[in-house]
């Protein structure tokens, strides 16, 4: 008897497949699900029929988005208290200034924890 030829794909041979017969409505869920996983349809199969978690990309882009965001509030935030240091007193009144800058790092602090449940979940 021959022996299958064996190929590699990611860290481990597979030599080994299923048959699974679906609808043509059915292959496109399962296509637009693995695509959205950001996984390949047979990784994607493979993970769902052996229980393994599905990490979402898209929940992990907006990690990535909220992070960009949590940044950009630290740069205005910086050049704020930039612009307070050197200018004090002209334009706006330094409370004000403190004032934006203390709602910038709440909003900050308000992002991290929503980052890190998003991250979790998709564990």
């Amino acid at each position: 008897m021959a022996e299958k030829k064996k190929t590699t794909y990611g860290t481990r041979p597979r030599n080994e497949y299923i048959k699974v017969f679906v609808t043509e409505d059915e292959r496109a869920e399962l296509v637009d699900r693995a695509a959205q996983a950001g996984m390949s349809q047979s990784a994607f199969l493979r993970a769902v029929g052996l229980s393994e978690p599905i990490r979402s990309v898209v929940d992990l882009q907006a990690v990535v988005d909220l992070g960009k965001v949590n940044g950009d509030l630290g740069r205005v935030a910086g050049i704020l208290k930039l612009w307070l240091a050197e200018k004090r007193g002209q334009g706006a009144r330094p409370t004000d200034v403190e004032a934006i800058m203390s709602e910038f790092r709440r909003l900050q602090h308000m992002l991290l924890p929503i980052m890190s449940r998003i991250v979790k979940d998709n564990k």
